[in-house]
């Protein structure tokens, strides 16, 4: 389950595409801070065109794209994790700018017993906020 504030979210709010996530180990205190969106886009053809939908992730059971918090949650269960919502996003670009700016603020390269995470990936323009 995800907390998002203290409690359990279920439903996305209107106008939400995305959020800004940390998973924690509770046996060990490692975390992991990542981004996820909520719908993914599909193509399908239709007539000979290809037509564009956009449909639910799997952010309901998603765990991180770290291979290393993957084989944990494996081996230790998914019951020895909590997963909370720091912040939630309108726009991809802000999802990008607040994974960034978290794991940057919180030292996760610099501190590899206390994160999973291992790389930090981003390209962020000012206008991709529309704060």
């Amino acid at each position: 389950m995800w907390m998002h504030q203290g409690q359990e979210f279920l439903e996305v709010p209107e106008k939400i595409i995305g959020f800004v996530y940390k998973i924690t180990n509770l046996q060990s205190g490692r975390e992991y801070i990542g981004k996820k969106l909520f719908t993914s886009a599909k193509r399908k053809q239709v007539k000979g065109k290809s037509k564009r939908y956009r449909v639910e992730s799997d952010w309901r059971e998603y765990y991180g794209s770290n291979k290393e918090l993957a084989n944990d949650v494996v081996t230790c269960g998914r019951d020895a994790f909590r997963r909370d919502i720091l912040r939630l996003c309108t726009t991809r670009g802000q999802c990008s700018y607040f994974e960034a700016k978290l794991q940057f603020e919180h030292g996760v390269l610099e501190n590899p017993t206390k994160f999973y995470n291992d790389w930090i990936m981003c390209k962020i323009h000012r206008k991709h906020l529309k704060l």
